[in-house]
Protein backbone atom coordinates (compact mmCIF):
# COMPACT_ATOMS: atom_id res chain seq x y z
CA UNK A 1 0.00 0.00 0.00
CA UNK A 2 1.45 3.48 -1.00
CA UNK A 3 1.12 6.73 0.07
CA UNK A 4 -1.25 7.71 -1.69
CA UNK A 5 -3.47 5.09 -0.85
CA UNK A 6 -4.56 7.38 2.54
CA UNK A 7 -6.67 10.04 2.41
CA UNK A 8 -5.59 13.62 3.82
CA UNK A 9 -8.85 13.83 5.32
CA UNK A 10 -9.03 10.29 6.93
CA UNK A 11 -5.52 10.35 9.13
CA UNK A 12 -3.68 12.97 10.47
CA UNK A 13 -0.66 12.96 12.32
CA UNK A 14 -1.13 12.73 15.90
CA UNK A 15 1.04 15.81 16.88
CA UNK A 16 -1.21 18.40 14.92
CA UNK A 17 -4.55 17.24 16.29
CA UNK A 18 -3.65 17.23 19.89
CA UNK A 19 -2.20 20.77 19.45
CA UNK A 20 -5.20 21.58 17.85
CA UNK A 21 -7.45 20.37 20.77
CA UNK A 22 -5.09 21.58 23.34
CA UNK A 23 -5.70 25.39 21.62
CA UNK A 24 -9.27 24.92 21.69
CA UNK A 25 -8.80 24.04 25.67
CA UNK A 26 -6.98 26.76 26.53
CA UNK A 27 -9.27 29.32 24.33
CA UNK A 28 -12.75 28.24 26.55
CA UNK A 29 -10.16 28.41 30.18
CA UNK A 30 -9.70 32.04 28.71
CA UNK A 31 -13.46 32.58 28.81
CA UNK A 32 -14.78 30.72 31.49
CA UNK A 33 -15.49 32.66 34.63
CA UNK A 34 -13.27 32.42 37.28
CA UNK A 35 -14.92 30.59 40.67
CA UNK A 36 -14.00 33.10 42.66
CA UNK A 37 -15.96 35.72 40.99
CA UNK A 38 -19.37 33.70 40.70
CA UNK A 39 -22.40 34.59 43.44
CA UNK A 40 -23.47 32.34 45.79
CA UNK A 41 -26.88 31.45 46.63
CA UNK A 42 -26.50 33.29 50.16
CA UNK A 43 -25.16 36.13 48.27
CA UNK A 44 -28.07 36.86 45.79
CA UNK A 45 -30.44 35.75 49.07
CA UNK A 46 -28.62 38.89 50.74
CA UNK A 47 -28.45 40.88 48.25
CA UNK A 48 -32.51 40.75 48.02
CA UNK A 49 -33.05 40.97 51.51
CA UNK A 50 -31.43 44.55 51.41
CA UNK A 51 -33.04 45.62 48.84
CA UNK A 52 -36.64 44.46 50.50
CA UNK A 53 -35.42 46.40 53.53
CA UNK A 54 -34.59 49.09 52.26
CA UNK A 55 -37.98 49.42 49.94
CA UNK A 56 -40.25 48.83 53.13
CA UNK A 57 -37.69 51.13 55.48
CA UNK A 58 -38.98 53.89 52.52
CA UNK A 59 -42.32 52.99 52.47
CA UNK A 60 -41.92 53.16 56.40
CA UNK A 61 -40.87 56.65 56.10
CA UNK A 62 -43.37 57.56 54.01
CA UNK A 63 -46.49 56.31 56.22
CA UNK A 64 -44.93 58.37 58.73
CA UNK A 65 -45.05 61.67 57.07
CA UNK A 66 -48.60 61.46 56.16
CA UNK A 67 -49.40 60.28 59.53
CA UNK A 68 -47.63 63.29 61.00
CA UNK A 69 -49.12 65.59 58.57
CA UNK A 70 -52.34 64.20 58.91
CA UNK A 71 -52.16 64.55 62.96
CA UNK A 72 -50.92 68.14 62.67
CA UNK A 73 -53.62 69.03 59.82
CA UNK A 74 -56.23 67.77 62.83
CA UNK A 75 -54.81 69.81 65.45
CA UNK A 76 -55.36 72.78 63.80
CA UNK A 77 -58.76 71.79 62.67
CA UNK A 78 -59.45 70.97 66.54
CA UNK A 79 -57.68 74.09 67.24
CA UNK A 80 -59.96 76.08 65.12
CA UNK A 81 -63.08 74.45 66.22
CA UNK A 82 -62.68 74.78 69.81
CA UNK A 83 -61.89 78.59 69.56
CA UNK A 84 -65.37 78.85 67.10
CA UNK A 85 -67.22 77.49 69.65
CA UNK A 86 -65.80 79.39 72.58
CA UNK A 87 -66.66 82.55 70.53
CA UNK A 88 -70.72 81.39 69.89
CA UNK A 89 -70.76 80.23 73.56
CA UNK A 90 -69.67 83.66 74.88
CA UNK A 91 -71.79 85.16 72.21
CA UNK A 92 -74.77 83.10 73.69
CA UNK A 93 -74.36 83.89 76.78
CA UNK A 94 -74.36 87.59 76.01
CA UNK A 95 -77.49 86.93 74.21
CA UNK A 96 -78.93 85.41 76.83
CA UNK A 97 -77.83 88.03 79.16
CA UNK A 98 -79.01 90.86 77.24
CA UNK A 99 -82.65 89.33 77.11
CA UNK A 100 -83.01 89.18 80.78
CA UNK A 101 -81.43 93.16 81.00
CA UNK A 102 -83.60 94.10 78.15
CA UNK A 103 -86.78 94.01 80.79
CA UNK A 104 -84.87 96.09 83.13
CA UNK A 105 -84.89 98.97 80.90
CA UNK A 106 -87.26 100.58 80.71
CA UNK A 107 -86.49 100.07 85.03
CA UNK A 108 -83.36 102.07 84.40
CA UNK A 109 -85.43 104.93 82.48
CA UNK A 110 -87.56 105.54 85.27
CA UNK A 111 -84.57 105.53 87.77
CA UNK A 112 -82.76 107.81 85.70
CA UNK A 113 -85.78 110.53 85.15
CA UNK A 114 -86.66 110.07 88.45
CA UNK A 115 -82.95 111.30 89.38
CA UNK A 116 -82.88 114.17 87.24
CA UNK A 117 -86.06 115.34 89.23
CA UNK A 118 -84.70 115.17 91.83
CA UNK A 119 -86.80 112.06 93.33
CA UNK A 120 -83.75 110.04 95.11
CA UNK A 121 -83.15 111.57 97.97
CA UNK A 122 -79.91 110.20 99.96
CA UNK A 123 -81.53 107.64 102.25
CA UNK A 124 -84.42 107.01 101.08
CA UNK A 125 -85.89 103.45 100.29
CA UNK A 126 -86.46 104.53 96.98
CA UNK A 127 -82.82 105.09 96.48
CA UNK A 128 -81.53 102.24 98.42
CA UNK A 129 -84.02 99.88 95.54
CA UNK A 130 -82.56 101.87 93.06
CA UNK A 131 -78.97 101.38 93.98
CA UNK A 132 -79.60 97.83 93.72
CA UNK A 133 -81.10 97.60 90.46
CA UNK A 134 -77.99 99.42 89.15
CA UNK A 135 -75.68 97.08 90.98
CA UNK A 136 -77.26 93.98 89.57
CA UNK A 137 -77.28 95.37 86.03
CA UNK A 138 -73.63 96.12 86.38
CA UNK A 139 -73.16 92.57 87.75
CA UNK A 140 -74.75 91.33 84.64
CA UNK A 141 -72.12 93.17 82.54
CA UNK A 142 -74.48 95.63 80.90
CA UNK A 143 -72.32 99.19 80.36
CA UNK A 144 -74.57 102.53 79.32
CA UNK A 145 -73.43 105.23 76.97
CA UNK A 146 -73.63 108.19 75.16
CA UNK A 147 -72.74 111.30 76.87
CA UNK A 148 -73.05 115.38 75.36
CA UNK A 149 -70.25 116.41 73.64
CA UNK A 150 -69.14 112.95 72.23
CA UNK A 151 -69.25 112.48 68.54
CA UNK A 152 -71.96 111.09 66.67
CA UNK A 153 -71.67 107.34 65.69
CA UNK A 154 -74.65 106.12 63.54
CA UNK A 155 -73.86 103.01 64.10
CA UNK A 156 -74.53 103.03 67.82
CA UNK A 157 -76.72 106.62 68.19
CA UNK A 158 -79.82 107.28 66.50
CA UNK A 159 -80.41 111.13 66.20
CA UNK A 160 -84.04 112.15 66.81
CA UNK A 161 -83.17 115.60 65.82
CA UNK A 162 -80.33 117.56 63.99
CA UNK A 163 -79.18 121.20 65.51
CA UNK A 164 -77.25 123.42 63.17
CA UNK A 165 -74.90 124.51 66.18
CA UNK A 166 -72.26 128.12 65.35
CA UNK A 167 -68.71 126.60 66.37
CA UNK A 168 -69.43 122.70 65.38
CA UNK A 169 -67.26 121.63 63.19
CA UNK A 170 -68.60 117.63 63.15
CA UNK A 171 -71.17 116.08 64.27
CA UNK A 172 -71.82 115.94 68.14
CA UNK A 173 -74.37 115.01 70.88
CA UNK A 174 -76.07 117.68 72.06
CA UNK A 175 -78.16 116.15 74.44
CA UNK A 176 -79.15 112.29 75.24
CA UNK A 177 -82.75 111.74 75.17
CA UNK A 178 -82.41 108.05 75.99
CA UNK A 179 -79.19 106.25 77.06
CA UNK A 180 -77.86 103.64 75.33
CA UNK A 181 -77.09 99.87 76.45
CA UNK A 182 -74.94 97.06 75.18
CA UNK A 183 -73.75 93.82 76.60
CA UNK A 184 -70.48 92.61 75.62
CA UNK A 185 -70.76 92.68 71.53
CA UNK A 186 -74.18 92.98 72.13
CA UNK A 187 -76.46 96.11 71.40
CA UNK A 188 -79.50 95.99 73.46
CA UNK A 189 -80.62 99.08 72.73
CA UNK A 190 -79.32 102.30 70.51
CA UNK A 191 -78.67 105.89 72.04
CA UNK A 192 -81.65 108.01 71.15
CA UNK A 193 -79.77 111.78 70.81
CA UNK A 194 -79.75 115.53 69.56
CA UNK A 195 -76.82 116.07 67.44
CA UNK A 196 -75.25 118.93 66.83
CA UNK A 197 -74.58 119.95 63.02
CA UNK A 198 -71.76 122.66 61.64
CA UNK A 199 -74.50 125.68 60.83
CA UNK A 200 -74.51 126.75 57.51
Amino acid sequence: MTDKDFDDDEVRPSGEGSEAHASDRESQDETAPDADDELTVDDILGAMQNADAAAEDAKLADLESTLLNDLKRLQAEYANYRRRTEEQRQIEIDRAKGEAAKALLPVLDDLDRAQKHGDLEDGSAFTLIAEKVRGIVERMGVVAYAEPGESFDPQHHEAVFQQPTPGTTEPTILEVVEVGYRLGSVELRPAKVVVAVPAD
